[in-house]
C-alpha cells in the first residue's frame, strides 16, 4: 500500500481527475438492467464512496468525469461482436440515450463543471471517446478511476489510461463487480501491477494533506 505521502504526491489537484464509470441509473440504481450488480454496488458500500469521492473532488477542486454508456433507441453504432453485447440487447432496462437509466445514479451528486461522457460502443470509456482528450486538455496526469464493473470497463478503463500514460489511482473500495468475491482478486492480482491501489478514505486524506513546497 502506497504511504500518505507517496499518495499526497500523486493526488495534487490541479493535475488529478476523478473519473466514474458507468455509474448510472440503468446499471446501478434501484432499477438496474444488472440487479446483481446493483446490489453488490450498494451493499459493498463502492457507490457511496465513489459519492464520497465526488463530493471530495469538489470541494477540492479535482475535475470529475462521468463516464455513461448508452444506446439510440434504434441501436445504430452499437457493438454486437461480444456475448455482452448481444446480451444487453435482450435486457428489460435499456440504457437509451435521454432515458432515466442513462442520469447518474445517487447518491452521486453532477456539479455544473463537471464532464459527462456518453459512449455508445465498445468496452471502455477511453477508447473511442473524448475522455483522453479532455484529460489531456485540463492537464491530468493522475487518474482516480472508479465505478463498475470490475468485471469489465475498470479493468478496460486502466488499461487504456497507463498505455495512455497516466498514472491510475483505483480506491479498491469504490469498484464493484460480480461476484463480491471476485474484485478484489482481480484488484489484487491485475490492476495492483498497473495501478497504485489505495482504500476511498486513503484517496480522501491525499487530497486533503498539504503538499510540500518544493524549493529550486
Amino acid at each position: 500500500m502506497p504511504s500518505y505521502a507517496e499518495l499526497s504526491e500523486l493526488l495534487d489537484p490541479a493535475t488529478t481527475v476523478l473519473l466514474t464509470v458507468e455509474c448510472q441509473e440503468g446499471v446501478v440504481g434501484r432499477d438496474s438492467a444488472l440487479p446483481e450488480l446493483a446490489a453488490e454496488a450498494r451493499s459493498s458500500g463502492a457507490l457511496a464512496n465513489v459519492a464520497r469521492l465526488v463530493a471530495a473532488a469538489h470541494e477540492s477542486g479535482v475535475q470529475v468525469i462521468h463516464a455513461l454508456a448508452e444506446r439510440r433507441p434504434d441501436g445504430r453504432g452499437a457493438s454486437r461482436n461480444a456475448r455482452l453485447f448481444r446480451a444487453a440487447e435482450r435486457l428489460p432496462v435499456q440504457q437509451l440515450s435521454g432515458s432515466a437509466a442513462v442520469r447518474v445514479a445517487a447518491p452521486i451528486e453532477v456539479a455544473e463543471e463537471d464532464f459527462v461522457v456518453r459512449r455508445l460502443h465498445g468496452l471502455s470509456p477511453i477508447q473511442g471517446t473524448d475522455v483522453d482528450a479532455l484529460l489531456r486538455n485540463v492537464g491530468c496526469r493522475t487518474l482516480i478511476v472508479t465505478g463498475v464493473s470490475a468485471n469489465v470497463a475498470i479493468p478496460n478503463t486502466v488499461f487504456d489510461a497507463v498505455n495512455r500514460g497516466y498514472v491510475v489511482v483505483v480506491p479498491r473500495d469504490a469498484v464493484a463487480g460480480v461476484p463480491s468475491d471476485y474484485t478484489p482478486a482481480m484488484i489484487r492480482h491485475t490492476l495492483a501491477l498497473v495501478a497504485t491501489v489505495a482504500t476511498t478514505d486513503e484517496v480522501l486524506d491525499g487530497l486533503k494533506r498539504p503538499r510540500e513546497v518544493r524549493r529550486a
